[in-house]
């Protein structure tokens, strides 16, 4: 196995030979296997073993054989422990989904300290098939059923080209020990009752078993890298990324058909769930919204446009007590500037107010419904919500606008937009205050 896994890494992972390698272990045969082929062809590395407290004293035992490895090779090793049962509770995730994100951002974080390049993992050809079977039973799209990636950013998997009868071989022959874990034996977890009852059955069924879901894995992943061709066609013509807003242009999209397989590509990784509420808002109304836990998406006349939920307050409000207040948030900056000019200033930024026609203290708030003002340029009052619509605003846009009012609650300015034509400068204007506002 030593030759086979040198012939394997050297043209796939060539990166590996003069990086910084950190080896998460377990203690179990797949790791140990891993620790004991990367030191006989002199990789440089570390090792990271996590004590999750999940099976008492065995847990230690675990911890102290991963340290005593790394002390007979004369590497560096890295421990924790995690109270792991009651971070699922607090949490209210899987005691193992709970210890897999543990594990992972801890690693992140060694990775961060100590400069390692990548971290590997040990996962194997049966792996693979457990997890496709999992997600297979569970609902999955594509991505699920291509098992799991050699590469994920820095974290590689150098032996998912072989099977657990090679480990076990190369293990023995070799003499080496490792620690058992007796929870793989039992089938309380998803993953066991897989290896264990489904499996095994599989293999009756057909005894080629692993090489045929190679060529189905082959196969799926032929397909992936066609539909991502497609995807990225899609994304070209039919979706721009603007203001950190995505717009999906709804006439185009539906011109390539099947819009829901479409929608779940693109949206798969914002965490949507109801996908045929999803697509229903291909034809929904203007303002309609489906909500993930991070995520939203509107129908916003010829667009669906996606964004992050805002944790902000909509009816957020401040209070400016006098011309030395200078406003200053995450959203909105404003700079007030004394000018004895009377020269009329007027853009989306910028704009001159006559000292004399405020009261103070000020308000900057969002804009609420019922919200009216005297647009300079316009006759009579308009409801800011219709000019809006006659901006052509969308629905993310407006929700975005501020507006400084008067103590009597009067629209000085809907910021960054128009004036009330109530507060502008005249003929008879003698002192001015110069008002920037500065976007974020």
């Amino acid at each position: 196995m030593l030759h086979k896994f040198q012939q394997h890494i050297s043209p796939k992972f060539p990166f590996l030979k003069d990086a910084k390698l950190l080896v998460a272990i377990s203690g179990g045969i797949d790791s140990v296997v891993l620790t004991h082929l990367l030191q006989q062809l002199n990789f440089d590395i570390s090792l990271a073993h996590c004590n999750f407290q999940l099976r008492g004293n065995e847990s230690d035992l675990d911890e102290a054989f991963v340290k005593k490895l790394a002390a007979d090779f004369n590497i560096d090793c890295h421990t924790i422990s995690f109270d792991t049962n009651k971070i699922s509770k607090e949490k209210k995730i899987s005691t193992q989904m709970a210890a897999r994100d543990l594990r992972y951002n801890w690693f992140e974080d060694l990775t961060e300290k100590n400069k390692y390049d990548y971290v590997l993992t040990a996962h194997q050809k049966e792996d693979v098939l457990e997890t496709f079977l999992i997600n297979f039973t569970r609902g999955t799209g594509l991505d699920g059923l291509t098992g799991i990636p050699e590469i994920n950013k820095n974290i590689v998997r150098p032996l998912l080209n072989f099977t657990r009868t090679d480990i076990e071989k190369f293990a023995k022959k070799n003499n080496i020990e490792w620690r058992e874990d007796k929870s793989n034996a039992s089938t309380k977890y998803l993953r066991n009752k897989m290896r264990h009852d489904v499996i095994p059955v599989l293999k009756e069924i057909n005894p080629s078993l692993t090489d045929s879901f190679d060529n189905t894995l082959e196969h799926l992943k032929g397909s992936q890298d066609i539909i991502k061709d497609a995807i990225n066609t899609l994304k070209k013509e039919a979706t721009v990324f603007e203001n950190d807003i995505l717009k999906i242009n709804i006439e185009k999209f539906n011109s390539f058909g099947n819009p829901k397989a479409y929608l779940f590509e693109i949206l798969k990784e914002y965490g949507f769930s109801e996908w045929n509420d999803v697509t229903a808002l291909l034809n929904a109304q203007s303002g309609k919204q489906v909500f993930s836990k991070s995520h939203r998406l509107i129908k916003d006349r010829k667009h669906l446009l996606l964004t992050k939920i805002d944790a902000t307050d909509s009816n957020q409000s401040y209070t400016i007590a006098d011309f030395d207040s200078d406003f200053i948030s995450n959203e909105i900056n404003l700079k007030f500037d004394i000018e004895n000019n009377s020269e009329e200033i007027q853009s989306k930024n910028v704009v001159n107010i006559d000292i004399e026609k405020l009261t103070f203290p000020l308000t900057l708030r969002k804009w609420q419904h019922g919200d009216f003002f005297y647009p300079l340029g316009m006759k009579g009052k308009k409801k800011l919500s219709d000019f809006f619509n006659d901006e052509k605003m969308s629905i993310l846009e407006k929700e975005k606008v501020w507006v400084l009012t008067t103590s009597e609650n009067e629209i000085i300015w809907v910021v960054r937009k128009r004036i009330d034509k109530r507060f502008g400068i005249t003929s008879m204007t003698k002192e001015i205050v110069e008002i920037n506002s500065t976007k974020i």
